[in-house]
């Protein structure tokens, strides 16, 4: 009898062993994003659309949200990624057509919800721009595991305001999920002297291999 129980649980071990080894396998399959064993919660949130409309965390449910942070007069990550996401978005909505690509401005003191709807519209009119005040953008970065910071100057040598600073800011994509919750995060590629770049193929690829595991 305790030979039988004892074969039992060495097969139950051993079938639990086999099935953890394989998520833990199909994980792995994940090559190049930051896939979180277990999604992480996004805080209550509420920014505005470059419509003017209302988004919050009900307007993350049911889509694959892809958001990255920036602002309007960035001069060379913002253009190149977003672009980039233009490039690929055919092939991220072949693989989940419920993806939409998020802009979240970090310069709510120049990029108005005009200026916003422009810019955005340039790269592709299915893109959002959302913007909010510093006060709900900082926790709301920090809850996504990114930053910004932004270096206000007083005025140039005539006391005029200067209006041409910049801001530092992450330069990943963070993927959510349509439960509304943070899946992965993708980092640029990064070379000294060199734009942080997002490699589209890399990201189309872990793209599939996430949504298949989902």
């Amino acid at each position: 009898m305790n030979k039988i129980v004892t074969l039992i649980v060495a097969v139950g071990a051993l079938v639990a062993g086999v099935m953890l080894f394989g998520q833990l396998n199909k994980k792995a399959n994940v090559e190049f994003a930051l896939h979180y064993q277990q999604a992480r919660d996004v805080k209550p949130f509420e920014l505005t659309d470059h419509l003017g409309n209302t988004f919050n965390n009900a307007s993350l449910k049911e889509h694959w949200s892809w958001m990255f942070f920036g602002y309007t007069s960035c001069p060379d990550v913002c253009p190149t990624t977003l672009q980039e996401m233009n490039f690929i978005y055919d092939e991220l909505k072949a693989i989940a057509n419920n993806s939409q690509v998020l802009l979240v401005s970090v310069d709510p003191k120049r990029d108005t919800q005009e200026k916003l709807a422009s810019y955005i519209g340039y790269f592709n009119p299915e893109f959002k721009a959302l913007h909010g005040d510093h006060g709900t953008l900082f926790p709301f970065a920090r809850n996504l595991g990114l930053m910004y910071a932004i270096t206000e100057s007083n005025g140039d040598d005539h006391g005029q305001t200067v209006s041409n600073y910049l801001v530092d800011h992450s330069a990943s994509l963070v993927l959510i999920n349509p439960a509304g919750k943070v899946e992965a995060i993708f980092k640029p590629k990064q070379a000294l002297g060199e734009v942080p770049v997002i490699e589209g193929d890399k990201l189309v690829s872990d793209f599939a291999k996430i949504v298949a595991l989902y």
